[in-house]
């Protein structure tokens, strides 16, 4: 299990209850090891941060971003963040709230093909 600050344990919680348009169409194709029968979780704590998605086998998050993080603040807590997850071994796949609720079929296909290399290539 990674590590993960406990008093995140209520606020991921919430936003799990309170998920984007795009998170909750995303977790559609997620949910239910629909993707190569992997196991995804949602709003999971890790270290200091709730990512969006989480999938433990795969060593991989995947994020949902709004406008926020195309600011020069939000760019950097990004990169920052990754960087932090990057030392845990994880690898972060990004993408836009608009491309996932307008291209979701891409969007899906990405993640399985990105998913598949990696696991082929361990």
């Amino acid at each position: 299990m990674k590590p993960y600050n406990k008093d995140l344990k209520q606020a991921s919680r919430e936003l799990r209850n309170n998920m984007t348009e795009a998170e909750k169409l995303l977790w559609a194709r997620l949910r239910g090891k629909q993707i190569l029968g992997l196991q995804f979780y949602r709003q999971k704590p890790i270290l200091n941060f709730i990512v969006d998605f989480y999938c433990p086998a795969a060593n991989w998050v995947i994020e949902c971003d709004g406008g926020q993080h195309f600011t020069e603040e939000g760019l950097e807590a990004d990169r920052l963040r990754d960087q932090a997850l990057a030392e845990l071994g994880l690898r972060v796949l990004r993408f836009d709230n608009q491309q996932i609720l307008n291209e979701t079929d891409v969007v899906a296909q990405v993640i399985y093909d990105v998913i598949t290399q990696l696991l082929e290539s361990a």
